[in-house]
C-alpha cells in the first residue's frame, strides 16, 4: 500500500502526535524512539518520509548501522509508550520489555503488534542539518547545544494498516 492510498490519515497530525521511529541493525538488534517531527511527499519520483534524529540518542546508531526504518503511529492507545520512549534511552533499559511494545521483524522492518499504522522505510538520503543553512534563525532556538539532527530521507516501501 502506499501512503497516498490512505484515507483518513493526516500525516502532519500524526507525526506532531508522537510516533515511534524503529531501526534495526544489520544484526537484527532494533531500538526504538519517539519523534514528533518529520515529513512526508513525494522526492525522486517516489514517496518519501523525512525523518530526525539528534546523533547523541542511541537510535542514531541504529539508523546509521542498518538500511531500514519504521516509523509507527498508535493513537493515543499508546501515549504512555510514546511518553516512555520519549524520555528513557535503550542504552540503560528495554524499552519493549517495560512498555510492553510486542513487535516482529518482517524484512528487518520493525512492525508492533498494536501500532494503528506503520511506514516501512529504506533509507535514500541523509545529512546533517548545518546552522549555517537557515535563512530564518528563529529554529535554532531548538539547538541550544548545537546538537543538530541528522535527516534521514527514505522511500516510503509498505504501509501497513491494522
Amino acid at each position: 500500500m502506499k501512503l497516498s492510498e490512505l484515507t483518513n490519515f493526516n500525516f502532519t497530525k500524526e507525526i506532531a502526535s508522537g510516533a515511534l521511529l524503529s531501526a534495526t541493525k544489520y544484526t537484527m538488534q532494533v531500538n526504538t524512539m519517539t519523534v514528533s517531527w518529520g515529513s512526508a511527499g513525494v522526492l525522486w519520483n517516489k514517496e518519501i518520509c523525512t525523518v530526525f534524529v539528534r546523533p547523541q540518542r542511541y537510535t542514531y546508531e541504529f539508523c546509521e548501522n542498518g538500511d531500514t526504518l519504521t516509523l509507527s503511529f498508535f493513537g493515543d492507545k499508546r501515549r504512555d509508550a510514546l511518553t516512555f520512549c520519549g524520555t528513557k534511552t535503550g542504552r540503560d533499559v528495554d524499552k519493549f520489555a517495560v512498555c510492553g511494545l510486542n513487535y516482529e521483524l518482517k524484512n528487518k522492518a520493525c512492525i508492533f503488534d498494536d501500532a494503528k499504522v506503520t511506514l516501512v522505510l529504506k533509507k535514500l538520503y541523509s545529512q546533517d542539518i548545518s546552522g549555517e543553512c537557515f535563512f530564518d534563525k528563529t529554529p535554532l532556538s531548538c539547538y541550544k547545544s548545537n546538537d543538530f539532527h541528522r535527516a534521514y530521507t527514505c522511500e516510503i516501501v509498505d504501509v501497513i494498516v491494522k
